[in-house]
């Protein structure tokens, strides 16, 4: 293989934005819900930044990444135009399915503190003709550019790099 088209292999991705004004309550943070949405738009990133998308279309039939696990700790809030970091971590890789840490670190205004600790478990499945879903292996174009982050990026806090 030519080592200039290998595929990308990650364990990990960053994505920056700031708070939008619909995403706020009436105290001007964050709600809740859209932490979760924060999770879902970093785990799409990531995956079109290995030359993937969340539905693998070009397989028969196309395979899809539901979630069976989701949870989010929150530690402080975000505002109405914090800029904010989401920090994505693959925490494992099992045959059927993906599981991530993602961390959000606020960054502006200062100073940079983490301020959530997510995560998702998204399972590889294909639908079927009667319309059930059914787990399947992940394929290795996807599974073999993924690996798990080291531990000791897992555990703590992270600091700005």
């Amino acid at each position: 293989m030519n080592p200039w088209h290998a595929p990308r292999v990650a364990h990990e991705f960053r994505l920056t934005r700031r708070v939008e004004f619909h995403e706020t309550d009436l105290a001007g943070i964050v709600h809740f819900a859209n932490f979760y949405r924060y999770m879902e738009s970093v785990e799409h990133a990531f995956l079109r930044s290995l030359g993937h998308s969340v539905i693998l279309r070009d397989l028969d039939p196309p395979l899809g990444f539901p979630r069976v696990h989701a949870s989010c700790d929150f530690r402080r809030p975000l505002r109405f135009e914090d800029t904010f970091e989401l920090h994505l971590l693959v925490r494992e890789v099992r045959r059927r399915s993906i599981a991530y840490q993602i961390r959000f670190r606020r960054t502006d205004p200062g100073p940079a503190e983490e301020v959530a600790v997510g995560s998702l478990v998204v399972a590889c499945v294909r639908k079927n003709a009667d319309g059930t879903m059914e787990a399947v292996p992940i394929p290795p174009a996807l599974s073999g550019q993924l690996k798990a982050a080291p531990p000791d990026e897992l555990a703590g806090e992270q600091r700005p790099s």
